[in-house]
């Protein structure tokens, strides 16, 4: 085909389709348009001064002025495509600067380079402003950085010090890891019952949490967002595991307390049988790893999961135990929704020292150009629960 034609049906392309976008955005252009008026006009017919007449031997076609003050073609042709009402959320310190640049270069190159979604960086002390200027050369879009209120952070006043001693004691002497850590324990407690509570994300309806040196093993080629938005989902995983038994000894006991105060918070086809193998009477201590998390914010304001942190902290279990937010966060999840609105992002080939997930199918694992190998990804290793969500899927 010679130059010319292709010229010829380029421009055919570009008037035929420029004709059916202004035939569905200005009604007159297509009634004037339409077959029907057509055919009236195969008679010589009169044009305004207004008008423009495109004529031949046997038809004349008359089109409409076009407002030169109209803009909805421009809009159209430029419109942003449509995003979720959300954020990335990243809770780092001033030293976690390094692994969290790493972070925050893999899902930029492996996703929102595309997607532009804003970041929140959450730290209980100012930011540097090496950090925020490392972080702000990095990232596609905004960034804002806040400080955790001291009461969401630090140990509450009523916690028995004497007790909480002891008890880290026992897990050091006992090698559990973070025994005798009370920071990893404020941080539980923050990620459990009060990050959402940040006045830097109540404008945010959905959250993606991002921590320090992890991993994106796969281009995500959709919005993770618009799919929880779109399908009535409330908390996204890519990795479940069994928890630590010596760190959560008494928490069972106090979730089935509490919903025997609270039975009107249970959600019709949850995901008890994810957690517990006899109907609720004991916990398996599968939780979703929640340092891969994307959720639901209103989910965590909501009244049920409110009442059940205020219910668990009052405890004290986050200090003299050493309670995780991911099976605070996954019991809530679990009980308080139905197993519907919990959704495995197999697509999202994530790393989180130790452990991998790594898409299982072979198309999907192509289509994300994922670096990860499938035959060692955790889904199926012999600490995963994935089987244990796998056999609630089929009921």
């Amino acid at each position: 085909m010679n130059t010319g034609a292709r010229y010829f049906l380029l421009v055919l392309g570009v008037v035929i389709s420029l004709h059916y976008l202004l035939s569905f955005t200005h009604e007159e252009y297509g009634r004037i348009t339409s077959m029907s008026n057509i055919a009236s006009h195969f008679q010589q017919s009169p044009t305004s001064s207004d008008d423009t007449a495109f004529s031949g031997d046997e038809i004349s076609i008359v089109v409409p002025a076009m407002d030169p003050n109209d803009t909805d073609i421009t809009e159209l042709l430029h419109a942003d495509p449509p995003k979720a009402n959300a954020t990335f959320v990243i809770l780092a310190r001033n030293s976690d600067i390094d692994g969290t640049v790493k972070s925050i270069r893999d899902i930029e190159d492996r996703f929102n380079h595309k997607y532009q979604y804003p970041y929140v960086f959450l730290n209980e002390v100012e930011f540097s402003e090496d950090f925020k200027r490392r972080i702000s050369n990095i990232v596609s879009t905004t960034a804002e950085f806040g400080v955790i209120p001291h009461d969401h952070w630090f140990q509450p006043d009523w916690i028995d010090e004497t007790k909480a001693t002891a008890g880290r004691e026992k897990m050091v002497k006992d090698n559990i890891i973070y025994g005798g850590s009370v920071s990893y324990r404020n941080m539980c407690r923050f990620n459990s019952g009060f990050f959402y509570r940040h006045e830097l994300l109540q404008k945010y309806r959905w959250y993606w949490r991002i921590e320090p040196d992890i991993h994106f093993h796969c281009n995500i080629n959709f919005d993770p967002f618009l799919y929880m938005e779109n399908n009535n989902k409330t908390y996204g995983f890519t990795i479940t595991m069994y928890e630590f038994e010596a760190t959560i000894p008494t928490l069972w006991g106090h979730v089935k307390d509490f919903i025997k105060l609270h039975p009107e918070y249970l959600a019709k086809d949850n995901s008890m049988d994810y957690m517990s193998d006899n109907n609720g009477e004991t916990y398996n201590r599968c939780h979703f790893w929640s340092n891969f998390e994307i959720a639901d914010l209103n989910f965590w304001r909501g009244e049920a999961y409110q009442a059940y942190f205020n219910y668990l902290d009052a405890q004290g279990g986050f200090y003299y135990e050493r309670w995780g937010d991911a099976p605070v966060h996954s019991i809530g999840a679990a009980l308080f929704t139905s197993k519907d609105q919990i959704h495995f992002f197999d697509e999202i080939g994530y790393e989180h020292n130790p452990y991998t997930h790594c898409p299982r199918k072979q198309e999907t694992w192509e289509a994300g150009q994922c670096g990860c190998n499938p035959a060692k990804s955790f889904d199926y290793d012999g600490y995963s629960c994935m089987k244990q969500w796998e056999r609630i899927q089929h009921k």
